[in-house]
């Protein structure tokens, strides 16, 4: 037997297989098998750290037009002299965007952003965020964002040169690039609404020979596999076909 992790978000899923430790196991298999989970895990945790935000678009905006990216800009007599007057105004934004919402009797906009200035050509503070679509997003968002004219909106783009990689990759490069605040441990260069849906993850026993494939229709993205004497592991990523999908439960809401 060994053990597969299986992380489902919207259209992308991580499988990865990993050795069982046996009852009959000698020493030396046993310490062969815990070496190779704990290379597993570790290849695992750093594939999440890299690609969660990548998770989290593809759970909540799974396909083509389900989601607008949209990028808020300040103007001269708006803009944030620091990173914490950026994320008040933000919110106050994001505030209004819900009572409008409600107003107009929809649910509350589920919105993944990410506030950016120092990677920017022109230094100036501006937000990155991916909402839901539900028709008429962007007027309300320009009566609700009172920091300026500067809006730019197009649909969430999902294909083989733009997709939930790209935009992660986008959203999140200031946390890569910028020396001012990366060397803080525990931050993150993004944030999200707290309805937003998070990745499936779930562990079960398979056979050993049972193979590692991507679903049928799917198209593989990444495929590692490592191999040792006693043991070893294997890690694959892939997109499914459209429609293949299904989203995970909607997010709880909590209680205060």
């Amino acid at each position: 037997m060994k053990k597969r992790k299986r992380i489902l978000a919207g259209s992308i899923g991580i499988e990865c297989d990993m050795p069982v430790r046996q009852r009959g196991d000698s020493i030396k298999e046993r310490a062969a098998k815990a070496k190779a989970t704990s290379a597993a895990q570790k290849r695992m945790n750093q594939l999440n750290s890299m690609m969660e935000l990548e998770l989290r678009l593809a759970a909540n905006f799974p396909t083509a037009g389900s989601g607008l990216v949209i990028v808020l800009t300040y103007d001269d007599d708006h803009l944030p002299k620091t990173r914490k007057q950026a994320q008040r105004r933000f919110a106050y934004f994001l505030k209004k965007l819900r009572a409008e919402r409600k107003a107009a009797g929809l649910p509350a906009p589920r919105v993944i952003y990410a506030p950016e200035v120092l990677t920017s050509e022109s230094g100036r503070w501006h937000h990155h965020i991916v909402i839901d679509n539900t028709g008429d997003d962007l007027a309300m968002i320009r009566r609700c964002w009172g920091y300026g004219s500067d809006i730019s909106c197009e649909k969430l783009c999902v294909d083989d040169e733009k997709n939930h990689e790209t935009l992660a990759r986008y959203m999140s490069k200031e946390l890569r690039e910028a020396q001012e605040y990366e060397c803080r441990p525990g931050l993150h260069g993004w944030g999200c609404t707290r309805n937003c849906l998070k990745p499936e993850v779930d562990i079960v026993l398979v056979d050993e020979d049972e193979r590692l494939d991507p679903p049928h229709g799917a198209t593989l993205l990444l495929h590692e596999h490592r191999r040792t004497e006693f043991a070893g592991y294997e890690i694959i990523k892939y997109r499914l076909g459209s429609g293949a999908f299904r989203r995970p439960p909607r997010a709880k809401r909590r209680r205060r």
